[in-house]
This record gives C-alpha cells, sequence and structure tokens, in this order.
C-alpha cells in the first residue's frame, strides 16, 4: 500500500475547504497557506496546524512560498458570478487569478488545482476562461476542466454547480486523469437530515421577533422543503435540496435558507450551513458572530465534491510515479 503523500500549498484558502477535502483522502498534507480575512483565518486556524500567512497575497513574494506538489487556490468568485457583478477581470478580485500565476510561473507544481463558480466559463463570452487557460497553456500545463454539482457528485442536498480547472505540469499526469472517469455519486442525504433537532431561539422566527412573519407564515409549511426570503417573497426551492448557498447568507441580500419544523420556521445555523457544504461536525467553528460564519460557509467548497476529485488526482499521479496504489 502506498503511503506517500503529496503537498499542498494554499491561496485564498478561507476556511481551508479545499485543504480539508484533499486531506481527507489521507493521500495529500496541506503544508502553508494563505488568506486575508481575519475571520476566516481564526476558523482555519481552529482546524489545521500548519503555517497560515494573513496577509494579502499581493505581499506574498515568490520566495516566502514553499516548495510543494499542489497548489490549490479558489481565487474571488464575485467579480463572475451570477449573484456579484459580474465585472470579471476589471474587478480587482477576478484580477487576483494572475496572483496565483506568478507564484506558478515561479515554483511550478506539478498540478495546479482551481475552483470557481460556473458562471467562470461562460463570463465575456468565454474570454474570461480562455484567458485562464491560455495563461497556464503558456507555461506548459496541460489544463482539464468540469462544471460539477454538489448534489450529484458530493451526497449532499444543495444544488450547486463550480467550475474545477486541474492544470497537470506533465503530459503523462494529464493523460492519466479524466474527469469523465469520475462517476455520480447518488444522492441520500435530504434536507431533513442536515437538520438538528434543537436549535437556538434565536434562528426561529415569530410575530414578535420578526416583521416578515406573517409573510413567511403564509408559505412556509412544508418539512423536508427549503425556502428561501427574497427581499419581497418567499421562495420555494421544489427541487428537494438546498438553494446555493452564498457568501452573503446573513450579510444582506439573500437571506440564510429557511425551513419548517417541528410546526415551527427557522432559518439554518452556521453549523448546518457548513454541513450544506459537506464539512464534518467535527470540523471547528469559532466564537466569532454568526454572520462571519455564514459568510464562511458560503465562500468555501462542497468538500465531498473536492474530495473526489482529489482522489482522481492521487491516482493519476501515483500511476505516473509507478506506485502501487
Amino acid at each position: 500500500m502506498n503511503e506517500k503523500k503529496y503537498s499542498i500549498v494554499s491561496f485564498f484558502a478561507g476556511v481551508g475547504g479545499i485543504e480539508y477535502g484533499f486531506e481527507k483522502t489521507n493521500k495529500f498534507e496541506a503544508i502553508w497557506a494563505n488568506e486575508i480575512d481575519s475571520f476566516a483565518t481564526k476558523t482555519y486556524m481552529e482546524n489545521f496546524q500548519h503555517k497560515l500567512v494573513v496577509s494579502d497575497i499581493k505581499d506574498v513574494g515568490e520566495d516566502d512560498i514553499p516548495t510543494s506538489d499542489i497548489f490549490v487556490g479558489g481565487f474571488p468568485c464575485q467579480a463572475f458570478s451570477v449573484a456579484g457583478y459580474r465585472k470579471g477581470f476589471k474587478d480587482e478580485r477576478g484580477n487576483l487569478f494572475f496572483e496565483i500565476l506568478r507564484v506558478v510561473e515561479t515554483h511550478r507544481p506539478r498540478v495546479v488545482f482551481l475552483e470557481n463558480v460556473k458562471n467562470l466559463v461562460a463570463h465575456d463570452n468565454g474570454n474570461t476562461y480562455r484567458v485562464i487557460k491560455q495563461s497556464l497553456e503558456a507555461n506548459e500545463y496541460k489544463v482539464k476542466k468540469a462544471v460539477l454539482n454538489a448534489k450529484d457528485y458530493g451526497n449532499v442536498p444543495q444544488n450547486r454547480e463550480r467550475i474545477y480547472i486541474v492544470a497537470f505540469r506533465e503530459v503523462e499526469d494529464a493523460r492519466n486523469f479524466d474527469f469523465d472517469d469520475i462517476n455520480t455519486v447518488i444522492l441520500e442525504k435530504d434536507i431533513m437530515s442536515i437538520l438538528d433537532k434543537k436549535v437556538a431561539d434565536r434562528y426561529y422566527y415569530t410575530e414578535s421577533s420578526s416583521k416578515i412573519y406573517t409573510h413567511l407564515k403564509e408559505q412556509i409549511n412544508k418539512e423536508n422543503v427549503a425556502y428561501q426570503w427574497r427581499r419581497k417573497y418567499v421562495r420555494t426551492n421544489k427541487s428537494g435540496v438546498f438553494p446555493t448557498l452564498t457568501a452573503n447568507m446573513g450579510m444582506g441580500g439573500h437571506n440564510v435558507p429557511i425551513v419548517f419544523q417541528n410546526g415551527k420556521i427557522r432559518k439554518l445555523t452556521p453549523r448546518e450551513c457548513f454541513r450544506v457544504q459537506g464539512f464534518d461536525d467535527d470540523f471547528e467553528l469559532p466564537n466569532i458572530s454568526d454572520a462571519q460564519l455564514y459568510k464562511q460557509a458560503g465562500n468555501s467548497v462542497v468538500v465531498p465534491v473536492i474530495q473526489l476529485i482529489a482522489d482522481n488526482i492521487y491516482q493519476a499521479l501515483c500511476v505516473s510515479d509507478q506506485v502501487k496504489i
């Protein structure tokens, strides 16, 4: 049995969802990470022991980054998101891809793994993704991509489509990896499986605590259904899964998903939102505001999908290295 673990360096690490998924395979080890958000770093440091550099990536020098087999990053997606402003590379957040490219050009890791919103593919008539792909290819990387939905590949009840980009430095590694080899996963978890049986009173909507309670009461009356309050109306998600969690949950804009449980109406707790993203309950959440935890959950990745892709990357590398899997 192969005991080799490939090393990971992470950029725009957030709470560490990508490295958490890779490490859950027991075949990868994160050794260094970078994140600028002070609240996200609190959550990160609760769950990982390796070095975390808390700073703007623009201030991180190439020599400050250790050599690693794999560079991973979920660079900011708001610039490309349907829920955001769709400015792409015209938005400073979109330009941050080139910061990843800067360190890739210097370190030339064996694999580059990137995650972003589905809209990245179509943004600016395909030009945004084309620039990313051509930039990696100009550095002699072989680029592969796929759009995968969490409910189809992660066994989590969330309709969350994301683009996953895997770029290989070596031709043989690329030849050994194909997204078509990744099979769909039967969705066994439903909305009720995410919910705690009892939560704090502050998560419930009542006539005395909420101005929108009257509107909610008229339409929210079924269990195992996810609802949303969309500023002026209730949206019912009839697909039997949660809608895509967003970074602005609880901070204005789209609200946290709402459920009907035991005859009462309530929103999800931060822990439940992390479950919707596929995090295990042993993933520690620090004592910070719910608003920040909701933001972190919405900004993160679906862990089981990451784990599934990581397993296939590992197999590809092992075949090249002629290591028994």
